[in-house]
């Protein structure tokens, strides 16, 4: 038998990746959902002794002797984030990760991402691919995943905090699993920013009637079916995360939560169903940090766990998205039931996303194809 030892690759521009179908959020969302199914199941594989790490992380640090290393400015991350995802997928791949908030004074996104997917027997690169929209679009499908299981069918009414990508794409997740919507009450930082939503939402989803920009958290919750904190921030001390207060939420409400956020006590409460993306995520998260935990990543499941060490409470009231969409956990049970879902953010997302835009690349012919070697020079 003769070993063909030949290895090629794809590289997918960002237009590339728009031609293969990346930007296709209701695709997405479904891929998300069958991604929700295996991490349930247990078909995965992250980084980290229990499989379940967000990923590796370059910290920089306040003070060094060297003048040209990055100081830790806000959102300042370089990542890598690997994963392998199993049932139809059967690839592996990382996403490099590189971000600063500071990028926007140079008319550069907040975050530059790069993805490689690789073939799970023998590691070599299938594709290398631009990640920005790949990121983006896996991000807001998982918002449109819990809405199909936990928000209100009826649900007409989202209130967002940050019209940036974020905002755009769990928008377009939204409107790909309750179509009903008609409103939006939209809080931002510039006008520029909300201008350039308002333009969006009227190119995209012309049956949005109503878009309000409003100037505070409380117009924003208060009277929504939806709520989405989606604004970029930095860590560091809870008290001037973005809060929700129960008083603000409407009987009904599903809060999708794929940012920094803070809760009140009584949003704190048992009353509040309390689902995460993935629950082995956060307690990876919990095990990585300085506690309390919260102080450093400001995603609202690491409260939940800093909540369990303070016995206030259990891991049975916290709920998994994966385990709900396996149908081994009830959805949404009532029309008045308020659902928070925290989103973090999880590296087997972009393996499904990727493979699938890969796929989709392969049969349309997308993309320049580029040799690793014919014979490699070292074996």
């Amino acid at each position: 038998m003769t070993n063909n030892t030949k290895i090629d690759f794809i590289y997918l521009s960002e237009p590339d990746m728009i031609r293969a179908g990346v930007t296709d959020m209701p695709t997405c969302v479904d891929t998300m959902e069958e991604v929700f199914r295996l991490l349930y199941q247990g078909d995965y594989r992250m980084a980290g002794a229990d499989n379940d790490s967000h990923g590796a992380m370059i910290m920089f640090s306040e003070e060094s002797p060297f003048p040209g290393m990055p100081k830790p400015t806000a959102d300042r991350r370089m990542m890598a984030m690997p994963a392998y995802l199993g049932g139809s997928f059967g690839t592996a791949g990382v996403k490099w990760y590189g971000s600063n908030i500071e990028n926007r004074d140079r008319g550069l996104p907040r975050s530059i991402l790069t993805f490689i997917l690789n073939d799970a027997d023998t590691g070599a690169p299938l594709a290398y691919m631009s990640a920005n929209l790949l990121s983006a679009y896996r991000t807001g499908a998982v918002p449109g995943v819990g809405a199909r299981h936990l928000a209100r069918q009826d649900a007409r009414v989202v209130g967002l905090v940050g019209p940036g990508v974020m905002g755009k794409t769990s928008i377009a997740a939204f409107m790909a699993t309750c179509p009903d919507i008609d409103t939006i009450r939209v809080k931002g930082r510039g006008q520029k920013s909300l201008d350039d939503f308002k333009a969006w939402v009227a190119e995209h989803y012309p049956q949005i009637t109503t878009v309000d920009i409003v100037d505070s958290l409380e117009e924003v919750v208060r009277g929504a079916d939806i709520v989405t904190y989606c604004n970029s921030g930095k860590g560091g001390d809870p008290s001037t995360y973005p809060i929700v207060q129960r008083e603000w939420v409407k009987p009904g409400a599903f809060l999708s939560m794929p940012s920094l956020c803070s809760l009140d006590e009584e949003m704190e409460q048992s009353g509040v169903r309390k689902v995460l993306d993935n629950t082995g995520l956060y307690q990876a998260w919990y095990r990585e940090v300085p506690k309390p935990a919260h102080n450093y990543i400001p995603m609202i499941g690491v409260r939940f766990m800093d909540m369990m060490a303070e016995d206030t409470l259990t891991l049975e009231q916290l709920e998994d998205l994966g385990k709900i969409v396996a149908g081994d956990a009830p959805g949404r049970q009532s029309e008045d039931e308020i659902i928070i879902l925290s989103v973090g953010g999880l590296p087997v997302e972009d393996v499904g996303w990727a493979t699938v835009v890969y796929r989709n690349a392969i049969e349309k012919g997308i993309g320049v194809k580029l040799n690793l070697w014919d014979t490699p020079a070292l074996k």
